[in-house]
């Protein structure tokens, strides 16, 4: 599921037109520039019945989306919420954003800090 969450933001232009290829899972290379994408996954839970696993999992992926200025973080944000809230195609039964939140990193010089748009979103999909 990581690598096709990963390839369907990679391949729409509102997502790479603003990040390029920065997006990765669990850190971004230390001196790539801004802006770009962390995601990483929060849960990764698969659904069952009695009789055992039905083929379909439920994931929470938390993107973070940074830029050197607040503006940007929130546009770069826009293009990710708009391509996966409600998305659905391929093993993706369903995308649904959870929660969203704006921040910035710590740290001991504020003014080379960048800016952060997190967003949780519950993937469901299809593990079969």
């Amino acid at each position: 599921m990581e690598e096709a969450i990963r390839a369907l933001l990679l391949a729409n232009s509102g997502v790479s037109g603003r990040a390029g290829n920065r997006i990765n899972f669990g850190t971004h290379p230390q001196g790539e520039p801004f802006p770009a994408i962390v995601l990483n996954t929060i849960s990764d839970l698969e659904e069952y019945t009695l009789s055992g696993p039905v083929g379909v999992t439920q994931a929470r992926i938390q993107a973070d989306c940074y830029d050197a200025t607040y503006g940007g973080a929130k546009l770069l944000a826009r293009s990710v919420r708009t391509l996966l809230s409600g998305y659905s195609g391929g093993s993706f039964q369903g995308v649904f954003l959870a929660s969203s939140r704006d921040g910035r990193e710590g740290g001991s010089n504020q003014a080379e800090l960048p800016y952060r748009v997190s967003m949780d979103f519950l993937i469901h999909f299809s593990t079969s």
